[in-house]
């Protein structure tokens, strides 16, 4: 019978790579078409991988926890009628290697795209990718900050000492990488603000609250409710409000986004929140669900903190942080008295939003919450 083999596709998360979680078949069990496969972690869902033949599995490229990358073989199966072949270039290379009786001088060579970027030969580096090493995290101790075969000795001997490391997976590996991008894309900057809600009554839902109010500062300043092309250098302002609320949970940072909330009343709102963050719980969120924040919520004062710096993750351009509620000192008509307070954090990307839009938000969402 022949054999067909069977790349990891592009599930259309826009992640390089996926993690196998499990196999729904064995090593010469017999399969159908659009039969269950295997199931993949990526982009925070765990997505099916139906089976693309019919006939048998002949050998499975992974087990569970291993991780795949996208176009790289996952399976191979023995079929009775072999698909027909698509015609692509092989990758090789052909042709001669030429010979030289000259001794090549070694030279310095940088790495990385920080600013201070590192120095290195290429034996050195050679040496830093055989021993496991990554040369940003050396600290160099040659002439005009070169790093030396000795300074990765070291730092090789420093992490033989600690032990393997632990790779971040799934959900952590999805945040590690939107973080990165985050961190090299945007121009962030936070203002902090407090809202009196001394006056909310015990049934005031806080989530449903902050919602409101981001609605309410969308509505006056639409340029936070936005999209931002990086290539393009142009923004995309958007007439609805679809909100990514971020959920904790052991496995990482989950972003399940709430559709059009300005058209949902309180109720609706927190029905809504309800479904999503048990969806997240169980682990059956749909990848739609995970995708198209243009403002994103988290509200971290649950569990400890007042302020913080959150992080807009492109292609959004602002994000508003609640701390934990607090009693605070503030005048009414001209005496101190005592009343609760929540603490507000609005990170906005300053590439497209001048602080003056950004302020007039924050007022216009404070003054909501004071409603």
């Amino acid at each position: 019978m022949p054999s067909v083999v069977f790349k990891l596709p592009d599930l259309g998360e826009g992640l390089p790579d996926a993690e196998i979680v499990e196999w729904h078949v064995k090593v010469g069990d017999r399969i159908e078409k659009d039969q269950v496969l295997v199931s993949v972690e990526t982009a925070k869902a765990v997505v099916e991988v139906p089976s693309p033949f019919e006939g048998k599995l002949a050998k499975a490229h992974g087990e569970a926890g291993d991780i795949i990358d996208v176009g790289k073989p996952l399976a191979e199966f023995e079929v009775d009628q072999p698909p027909v072949e698509e015609t692509e270039d092989a990758g090789t290379v052909v042709g001669k290697m030429e010979k030289r009786s000259t001794v090549v001088k070694e030279t310095i060579g940088t790495v990385g795209k920080d600013v201070a970027e590192v120095k290195a030969t290429p034996a050195v580096r050679a040496l830093a990718k055989r021993l496991n090493v990554e040369l940003s995290v050396v600290k160099p101790s040659g002439p005009d900050g070169v790093i030396t075969a000795d300074d990765v000795k070291r730092v090789a001997s420093v992490l033989a000492e600690l032990g393997p490391i632990e790779p971040l997976r799934g959900v952590r590996r999805a945040m590690a990488r939107s973080m990165s991008m985050a961190h090299e894309q945007v121009v962030p900057v936070t203002l902090h603000d407090d809202a009196d809600i001394d006056h909310w009554s015990p049934e005031d839902d806080i989530s449903s609250r902050l919602i409101r109010a981001i609605v309410a500062g969308c509505a006056v300043e639409p340029g936070l409710n936005a999209w931002y092309d990086n290539q393009a250098m142009g923004r995309r302002i958007l007439d609805k409000v679809d909100l990514g609320v971020a959920v904790d949970t052991e496995d990482g940072l989950f972003v399940p986004v709430l559709k059009d909330v300005g058209s949902l009343n309180k109720e609706q709102i927190r029905q809504g929140l309800e479904r999503i963050k048990a969806a997240v719980t169980s682990r059956d969120i749909s990848p739609e669900e995970l995708r198209g924040a243009s403002f994103t919520l988290t509200n971290f004062g649950s569990m400890a903190g007042r302020y913080a710096t959150p992080v807009v993750v492109p292609p959004a351009v602002a994000i508003l942080g609640a701390g934990a509620i607090f009693q605070a000192v503030v005048p009414v008509e001209g005496k101190p008295v005592v009343h609760k307070v929540i603490p507000l954090s609005l990170t906005f990307d300053h590439r497209c939003i001048t602080g003056g839009e950004a302020a007039r938000f924050l007022h216009a969402a404070i003054e909501s919450l004071q409603a």
